[in-house]
């Protein structure tokens, strides 16, 4: 890991061959964040100021951790910003965080993990490091037949003129969820479900993604709510597929030429098995992309980056209209 942040986000560029046509890029240094550092997986990102803030599941300290940067390549140490609390019976490990920033407050949504379960909590901070929870029990439990023993990977966003928080949250098994479920809270405490089923799940005429869809982002854009999404083609294979719907609920309309980002073509490629748990920004006529990639075992978080506004789904019918 280089904690040197010369450079600002204006000078990244990336260089290579658009996958399929998408316009992503991979950064040619990939990846960013990870090496000695051990397994670093499911980030959540904001710009804050003249910096990237990450906020990442560190697999070997069971805990959320916070790194920051100039130009979203050249990362800080982390550090420790939530750890487990075996005493709640439900955060023996800690990951899959989601921040949002309102006024002066940051509050975190996050997956705890204990006895081969997970659930979402919530905690609330004043400068992003150090953290209060708001309860000793989750905010969102598995519940309904769809959800089995696993709710997780909360996406939320605010929206001022609803006056709710929206999440987006995967649903299902333990070990790679099933599908992606919708709810909102006024507080960010008290959750309704939209249904009693998910709101996206696979497409089995697709190959890449035939056998689960989980761990969206999801980005109101230009009158529509896009969706960064991973899909399955199997339990060890996993690639970056995106969605756009008016309401971010309904009549959802994949991306024609998905996956967006591709597994490495490469045996030795850091991201050989698996590129998944996308989180997108959009910035300066551009768009960055971070997720993490799998080979075997080990994850580590990468950079993809698309040049323009414009994400390339002209060839679908725009039904919502």
């Amino acid at each position: 890991m280089n904690a040197d942040h010369k450079g600002t986000a204006m000078n990244l560029h990336a260089t290579g061959k658009a996958a399929r046509g998408t316009g992503w890029i991979k950064w040619q240094n990939n990846p960013v964040l990870g090496g000695n550092l051990g397994t670093c997986f499911d980030l959540c990102l904001i710009r804050d100021a003249d910096s990237y803030r990450m906020w990442f599941s560190w697999r070997p300290q069971k805990s959320i951790a916070l790194v920051e940067s100039k130009d979203g390549i050249h990362w800080s140490e982390p550090v420790i910003v939530l750890g487990p609390e075996t005493s709640s019976g439900w955060e023996d490990d800690m990951n899959r965080p989601c921040v949002v920033k309102r006024g002066h407050t940051y509050h975190m949504w996050y997956t705890g993990q204990a006895r081969g379960q997970s659930w979402i909590g919530h905690a609330v901070s004043t400068d992003g490091k150090n953290w209060t929870r708001t309860s000793n029990q989750p905010v969102l439990s598995p519940e309904l037949p769809w959800e089995k023993i696993a709710v997780m990977c909360p996406h939320v966003i605010w929206d001022e003129a609803a006056g709710l928080y929206k999440m987006w949250y995967s649903g299902g098994e333990q070990y790679e969820p099933d599908a992606i479920g919708y709810a909102t809270s006024p507080d960010g405490q008290t959750w309704t479900r939209h249904a009693d089923t998910p709101i996206f799940y696979a497409d089995p005429t697709e190959r890449w993604e035939q056998y689960k869809v989980t761990a969206c982002q999801v980005i109101p854009f230009e009158g529509w709510y896009l969706m960064f999404y991973v899909g399955f083609r199997d339990i060890d294979h996993a690639q970056i597929g995106l969605a756009r719907s008016r309401d971010g609920i309904t009549n959802w309309q994949r991306h024609p030429v998905n996956p967006i980002i591709s597994s490495g073509e490469n045996a030795s490629s850091w991201d050989y098995d698996a590129a998944y748990k996308p989180f997108a920004l959009h910035e300066q006529g551009r768009w960055l992309l971070w997720y993490n990639g799998r080979r075997d075992t080990f994850e580590q978080i990468g950079l993809a980056i698309h040049t323009g506004d414009d994400l390339q789904f002209d060839a679908l019918t725009e039904e919502s209209n």
